[in-house]
């Protein structure tokens, strides 16, 4: 299973920065729309960056702690800006045959079953990576952020985001204009026993270059896991 989030850093600034500007500052701070723009500029300029990469993204899947999946893509930038994905294998891992007679069936609509659900998974956070700047807004409007700075790491949080009694947080380091963390709390069908979580961590290359460096997406219920790390940056040649 792919999650779409290798073009979440630009989205997020983009989406930020008019929250940002409706935050009160502290005295002695910036302005805010010197802040804002001090933002835009940042990731633009990062975006770029980005764009002469490529980068190697592994994603390994677990269910009940058994790895189901372990898969290597090779990936760049199109000169449209979304992600090119070359499989390098090794793909699914190979898993025992189910048995014979009813208890195959058995063994076979359970397999089904987690298909089923790992994709319905997938299209649920589609709705959070990359975060989309309409619903961004409408939780804006509706009054449902806060922001929290504390240790030079400003953090907004979104609740009611795209389903009711969620929430998802992302932060920022506020002397360096980076992102640094983006966190998920929803769930797929009961908020109480089928909750999802996903955490993304960012890190920087040697030229100053944000990245996106790890996302662990995990179904509680389930005892699903999906990691997914991107590594080895080199420019494209």
């Amino acid at each position: 299973m792919k999650i779409r989030t290798a073009t979440l850093i630009p989205t997020l600034i983009l989406t930020v920065a008019p929250i940002l500007w409706c935050q009160d500052q502290p005295a002695g701070k910036a302005p805010v729309q010197q802040r804002v723009a001090e933002l835009k500029q940042s990731i633009a300029a990062n975006r770029a960056r980005l764009m002469k990469y490529q980068w190697q993204q592994n994603t390994v899947v677990t269910i009940k702690g058994e790895p189901k999946k372990d898969e290597a893509m090779s990936c760049r930038y199109a000169p449209d800006g979304t992600v090119q994905k070359t499989s390098l294998g090794p793909g699914p891992i190979p898993q025992k045959q189910p048995p014979g007679g009813l208890k195959g069936k058995i063994a076979a609509k359970k397999i089904a079953e987690m298909k089923d659900y790992t994709e319905r998974l997938k299209s649920l956070i589609s709705h959070y990576a990359p975060p989309n700047p309409v619903m961004i807004q409408d939780a804006v409007t509706a009054g449902n952020v806060s922001l929290d700075a504390s240790g030079g790491i400003a953090t907004l949080t979104f609740t009611n985001f795209y389903k009711t009694g969620d929430k998802a947080a992302f932060g920022f380091d506020t002397a360096t204009k980076k992102l640094v963390s983006y966190n998920v709390n929803t769930y797929l069908d009961d908020p109480k026993t089928d909750i999802v979580t996903m955490t993304n961590k960012f890190d920087n290359l040697q030229d100053g270059t944000t990245y996106l460096s790890e996302t662990v997406l995990t179904a509680e219920g389930k005892q699903i896991q999906i990691t997914t790390t991107n590594s080895n940056y080199e420019p494209v040649t």
